[in-house]
């Protein structure tokens, strides 16, 4: 579960977000941030999902295997910045991204890209993450 003292801001003068995202998340004095490179949807074995959903998922793994490096989990994400190569990719990756954060959404972008290194990556997303200083 995210952290409790993690808040949305969700000011009441500016339209609603979109989707399921916060317009903003203020994290308090004493919690230590992870920040990860944009993952694709690529398996330890090299094997990439053909579809954007299935690649999306992925990805969320790769950030959960990065967070539980420093003793988190997807739930201290605060930020997520995602990359589809079209929009028929926008609602996969949605539906992915909202499976994985129930509770309150991070701040969130997303943008339409025309390509990443090689033709069949269809998302790529990056991560920012916060937790109280260890105890």
């Amino acid at each position: 579960m995210r952290h409790t003292a993690l808040r949305a801001l969700t000011p009441a003068s500016i339209r609603a977000p979109f989707a399921r995202y916060s317009h903003g998340i203020a994290v308090p004095a004493g919690h230590r941030l992870v920040f990860t490179s944009g993952q694709l949807g690529i398996r330890a074995d090299q094997a990439i999902p053909p579809d954007c959903e299935a690649q999306a998922d992925l990805c969320f793994a790769n950030i959960a295997a990065i967070l539980a490096e420093d003793g988190m989990t997807l739930a201290n994400i605060v930020r997520l910045n995602a990359y589809v190569t079209d929009r028929e990719h926008v609602q996969g990756y949605m539906r992915c991204r909202d499976r994985h954060f129930q509770e309150t959404p991070p701040a969130s972008t997303l943008m339409i890209v025309t390509g990443f290194t090689r033709p069949e990556f269809l998302v790529e997303i990056e991560a920012v993450a916060a937790a109280p200083e260890h105890d």
